[in-house]
């Protein structure tokens, strides 16, 4: 049975905060390669205003979009440049679009690495010695550039403080505009306003907020002030 968007928007959100405890407890997100994992299709699902395949661990893709194109979804939560993302030479095909995510702890957000048509992806594969084709994530990562638009998800909350515009999508990401410009490293500006507005940067635990609580804690007092 398809998934309406708000379906898949709510699941997403419930899948980060689940990954939110996990990390507070102590737990490495590279550990938690299966929800990392299913967020990556649900956030793709969302992006592309598509759908979760209908069969779980489908072969060769993960999600399809309203316009029934294949993507296969890999999210990663390695930091940097090092290591590789691997793909089934056997399935690959079956595919029509390649998505690459990476999990960005810092920001507790997902991030687009990678969004091109197969044969595009193809080019930047080379084959291991188990058989299996990868990517590496020197050829991906860009510390001061982002793939993914965001326009096409909706903003649900936003507030303005000074020059800076801080919005709140729907998958819970936090966006920061200041004039034209959005900024690509938001934390350190939400930091700025948090303490502009005396807002605390931790939570009642004594635990200082991600990107994603400070935004929203920031947000609301805005929206009440």
């Amino acid at each position: 049975m398809a998934l309406t968007q708000m379906q898949i928007i709510q699941s997403l959100g419930e899948a980060m905060s689940w990954l939110e405890r996990e990390i507070s407890w102590g737990a490495d997100p590279r550990e938690l390669r299966h929800l990392i994992g299913r967020m990556g299709e649900l956030y793709v699902a969302m992006y592309t205003n598509g759908n979760m395949a209908d069969a779980v661990n489908e072969r060769g893709y993960d999600v399809v979009t309203k316009d029934n194109e294949r993507i296969s979804v890999k999210t990663t939560a390695r930091i940097g440049s090092t290591g590789f993302v691997a793909f089934n030479p056997n399935t690959l095909d079956l595919a029509d679009r390649v998505i690459i995510l990476r999990f960005n702890q810092e920001e507790m957000e997902l991030e687009i690495l990678l969004d091109a048509p197969i044969d595009e992806a193809k080019r930047l594969m080379t084959e291991r010695p188990d058989g299996k084709l990868s990517i590496a994530m020197s050829k991906l990562f860009n510390v001061d550039e982002k793939v993914r638009s965001d326009e096409q998800i909706k903003v649900s909350k936003e507030a303005r403080y000074h020059d800076y515009l801080i919005k709140e999508l729907e998958s819970g990401s936090i966006e920061v505009y200041e004039g034209d410009r959005k900024h690509q490293v938001v934390k350190p500006i939400l930091r700025k306003v948090a303490e502009g507005l005396s807002i605390p940067i931790v939570n009642g635990n004594g635990n200082p907020y991600n990107t994603r609580q400070l935004g929203a804690v920031i947000i609301r007092a805005l929206q009440d002030g």
